[in-house]
C-alpha cells in the first residue's frame, strides 16, 4: 500500500487531499454527506476578528466551467468561530486549518494569538489574497508586506504551523513565495480567485450585487497550475498547497507532480461533496500507475522537465 501522508512543514496530514476554504461551510454542514474523517484536512470558512455581513446578494453566479463569487468574507467572527464551531470541529477526525483574515496588519498576529494552543487547531492559514473586500489582496502583493504579516504571526504563535494563502495578480510570485517562506511560512497555498465579471446586458450591469468577483472552478486550472510549477521551481524545498480547479484524481495528480505536497479542492464540493473522498480512494492507484511507492515521491517529479531543442 503506497504511503499517502504527506508534510507541509511541521504539519503532517494522512493524505493530501484537503477541502477549501469557503466551499465546505464549518464541517457540519457536510457531515451528512462525505466522511469527515477521511479527509486529509479541512479548511472552514475564512473568519475575521470582528463580524462582516459580506457583500450585497447576489454572491454567486455560474459560469463557463466556473463559477464567481462575491461572498465579501461573511463571518460571525473569530471569538463566535472558537466558542460555537471549534469544538465541533475537534471532533471530525482530520487536521483543521483555520483560515483567518484581516482588514489591518496588526490585525493578523492578534488573531494567531488567540489560536495558539488550542486544541483542534493544526495550522493557521492567512488568507493575504481574498480579492472580493477592499485591500484583501494588499498583503500578498509585494514582498515585504507578505514577509511582515507572516513574520508578526509566527512570533504571535511559534509552535502552530502557518501557510499563506496568496494571490496570483503579481508579477513575481516566486518573490512573494519566497518571502512567506523566509519569514517563518511552513508553507504557500496556490492560488486564491481569479477576478472576474458577469454582466446581465439586459439590465445593462454586473450580475453580482458587488460588481466583480472572484473565479474559480475548472477554468482556472491552469492558470493555478502554472503559478504552483513556477513556484516549486524558483524556491525549491517551500511546501505548496495547490488550489484552482481540482475535481478528479487526475487534477490531484497534475498538481502533485507539479510540485505541490497537497491540494485544496474548493468549487467542486458545490455540485459534488463526495469528490474528495473518490479522490482519496483512487490515490494509491495512481501513485502506483506512476512508479512510486508515496505521496512524497510523486512530489515534483515533473520540475526536472525541460523543452527539447
Amino acid at each position: 500500500m503506497p504511503d499517502l501522508s504527506t508534510r507541509l512543514g511541521r504539519l503532517h496530514l494522512p493524505n493530501p487531499v484537503l477541502v477549501a476554504s469557503g466551499t465546505f461551510g464549518y464541517a457540519r454542514e457536510m457531515e451528512g454527506v462525505t466522511e469527515l474523517s477521511r479527509l486529509g484536512g479541512i479548511v472552514p470558512k475564512t473568519v475575521t476578528m470582528a463580524p462582516r455581513a459580506g457583500n450585497p446578494p447576489p454572491r454567486t453566479v455560474e459560469t463557463a466551467s466556473g463559477m464567481l463569487n462575491a461572498i465579501g468574507l461573511d463571518n460571525d467572527g473569530l471569538g463566535h468561530f472558537l466558542h460555537h464551531h471549534l469544538p465541533y470541529l475537534r471532533g471530525v477526525g482530520c487536521p483543521v486549518i483555520l483560515n483567518i483574515a484581516a482588514k489591518a496588519e496588526d490585525e493578523f498576529p492578534a488573531m494567531a494569538a488567540m489560536a495558539r494552543g488550542l486544541e483542534g487547531i493544526a495550522a493557521l492559514e492567512l488568507n493575504l489574497s481574498c480579492p472580493n473586500v477592499a485591500g484583501g489582496i494588499d498583503f500578498a502583493t509585494n514582498p515585504q508586506a507578505c514577509g511582515r504579516v507572516v513574520r508578526a504571526c509566527r512570533d504571535a504563535c511559534p509552535g502552530l504551523p502557518i501557510i499563506a494563502k496568496l494571490t496570483p495578480l503579481v508579477t513575481d510570485l516566486p518573490a512573494i513565495a519566497r518571502a512567506a517562506a523566509d519569514s517563518g511560512a511552513d508553507a504557500v497555498s496556490l492560488t486564491n480567485t481569479f477576478p472576474g465579471i458577469v454582466l446581465d446586458w439586459r439590465r445593462r450591469r454586473p450580475y453580482l450585487g458587488n460588481g466583480p468577483g472572484g473565479l474559480s472552478g475548472p477554468a482556472i486550472k491552469p492558470l493555478s497550475l502554472r503559478c504552483v510549477w513556477n513556484v516549486a521551481r524558483a524556491v525549491p524545498g517551500l511546501p505548496i498547497v495547490g488550489i484552482g480547479g481540482i475535481a478528479t484524481i487526475d487534477d490531484v495528480m497534475d498538481y502533485l507532480v507539479a510540485g505541490a505536497s497537497a491540494v485544496q479542492m474548493g468549487t467542486v464540493n458545490f455540485y459534488d461533496p463526495g469528490a474528495a473522498l473518490r479522490a482519496i480512494e483512487a490515490l494509491p492507484g495512481a501513485l502506483g500507475a506512476l512508479g512510486v511507492a508515496s505521496v512524497a515521491e510523486a512530489v515534483g517529479c515533473a520540475a526536472g522537465w525541460k523543452p527539447q531543442g
